[in-house]
């Protein structure tokens, strides 16, 4: 691989009789340049729930795209033998196993890492990766704040190195001509776009503190987060439900739908107010006694939910946020995590409605239908198509990898940025208890210090600082 390296190296070098500068690279990027025909070695970093989707994907398209499962990173060694026969039994090759990011990054034959840690990780892992001189596929939100989104791109751009944010409906070929019918004027002028996701979610319980498992490396699992006694009921999928690791399910689910509607309103820009309120609503306020409490129920995540008994949860289950862009257009989102009806053509759980002066249309899943005006039956709409957002997401990222061309992904890391700020700026707008006026250009709330306080965390625990300079 060394020598696939230095043949790649000098060939691009020889061939334009220029210097590494006179190309726009790095001494670390100039390395991550790949050739058309060579194969991408890649590595995994964060194997759990949607690490395993990762893996299962990444191998899929092995032979297709060439592309090999070089290791596997978690902080839980516990995933490493199941992971690793994932791996084995899909492709015939068994992956390196590493606990410790470091040294990944510090492999030089590998050429790229898709990022499934916890949210609080993924500006940091991302910023290291670049640094290493290795392109990024990192799952959304892209970031945990907003400075940590603006540092993301900022390092992307100075090693010259794709970063691709894994919304993936960016990708989908019915999303993709949906967005095109509504920017061509199919149902007229837009106003308003709405965001949904009405994911039922059952109380995750409460647990004392106690020791990490002897297989989990817990301090470096919470990294840049503040140091706090280990809890598992604050770990593994439970950690989207704390504002030190998470950001709730308007930063969770919500990146996606926030995504498709800052898309279709076709606003490459912050919006100027925001608004969001909500709860924490339908659980109990006291523990249950032990004979009766709701009997556990594995749920996704591979965690126990316990109906509506007693929570430690953060962030709120019910949310509505309505944010205002300069020309008047509208975006709504609404987070229901407890009892409720559906919205659209069928009952949409998590999808998006758009509103135009001539009709309105909704998007759900891979599909797509337009309504004129007060009609009940879509006079327009998606048909069945082959291959999955998903999986035409990851093929995007290593195509574009391999033309070294950011205009080609479908979610650089700067339009994954854009999107993820949106959650951020309703969660904090519900933090404060008001509205905010946000300037855009600064990415500062406007005369507001407190605001201001979360755009980033107050304080970084050592050594996992966000550098000043990536």
């Amino acid at each position: 691989m060394t020598k696939r390296r230095e043949f790649i190296k000098t060939s691009v070098i020889g061939s334009a009789g220029i210097a590494i500068g006179g190309l726009g690279f790095s001494t670390k990027s100039y390395g991550s340049i790949v050739g058309s025909n060579d194969r991408i070695n890649l590595a995994v970093i964060g194997i759990r729930n949607q690490g395993s989707f990762h893996i299962e994907s990444w191998c899929n398209i092995k032979a297709s795209h060439n592309v090999k499962i070089k290791t596997l990173c978690d902080t839980d060694e516990k995933l490493f033998d199941s992971r690793s026969k994932m791996v084995v039994d899909k492709t015939g090759e068994k992956p390196g196993l590493e606990w410790d990011m470091h040294k990944v990054l510090d492999d030089k034959d590998i050429d790229a890492v898709s990022i499934v840690t916890p949210n609080h990780w993924h500006a940091l892992a991302t910023i290291w990766a670049c640094q290493a001189g290795k392109h990024v596929y990192v799952e959304k939100p892209a970031s945990y704040n907003i400075l940590e989104g603006r540092k993301m791109v900022e390092a992307a751009r100075k090693y010259n190195l794709r970063v691709q944010v894994g919304l993936n409906n960016r990708s989908s070929k019915n999303v993709m001509e949906a967005i095109k019918f509504i920017h061509d004027g199919g149902i007229g002028e837009v106003f308003m776009a709405r965001g949904l996701c009405y994911k039922a979610r059952d109380s995750y319980g409460i647990a004392p503190d106690s020791e990490p498992p002897a297989t989990f490396h817990y301090d470096r699992w919470l990294g840049p987060a503040p140091w706090r006694p280990y809890n598992e009921k604050r770990s593994h999928y439970c950690w989207h439900w704390y504002w030190d690791t998470g950001n709730g399910d308007t930063g969770n689910t919500g990146p996606h739908q926030l995504d498709i509607a800052r898309w279709g309103l076709n606003k490459n820009e912050h919006p100027a107010t925001v608004y969001s309120a909500g709860g924490l609503w339908g659980l109990k306020k006291q523990p249950s006694a032990p004979d009766k409490m709701t009997p556990g129920k594995m749920a996704y995540g591979d965690v126990e939910t316990y109906g509506n008994e007693m929570t430690s949860q953060q962030t709120p289950n019910t949310q509505t946020s309505v944010f205002k862009y300069n020309d008047g257009t509208m975006l709504e989102f609404e987070t229901r995590g407890w009892y409720t009806n559906q919205e659209g053509y069928k009952g949409n759980e998590a999808g998006n409605l758009f509103y135009g002066s001539e009709g309105y249309l909704e998007i759900l899943g891979d599909t797509w239908r337009a309504f004129r005006k007060r009609e009940k039956e879509p006079f327009a709409g998606s048909k069945e198509i082959e291959g999955t957002p998903a999986e035409n997401h990851y093929t995007n990222f290593l195509d574009a990898l391999r033309a070294g061309k950011n205009e080609l992904l479908h979610c650089d890391v700067s339009e994954g940025v854009l999107s993820s700020d949106l959650p951020h700026l309703a969660n904090i707008s519900y933090r404060m208890g008001r509205e905010l006026h946000f300037d855009g250009k600064a990415e500062k709330f406007v005369n507001d210090t407190e605001a201001d306080g979360l755009l980033s965390r107050k304080e970084y625990r050592k050594p996992y600082l966000l550098p000043d300079k990536v």
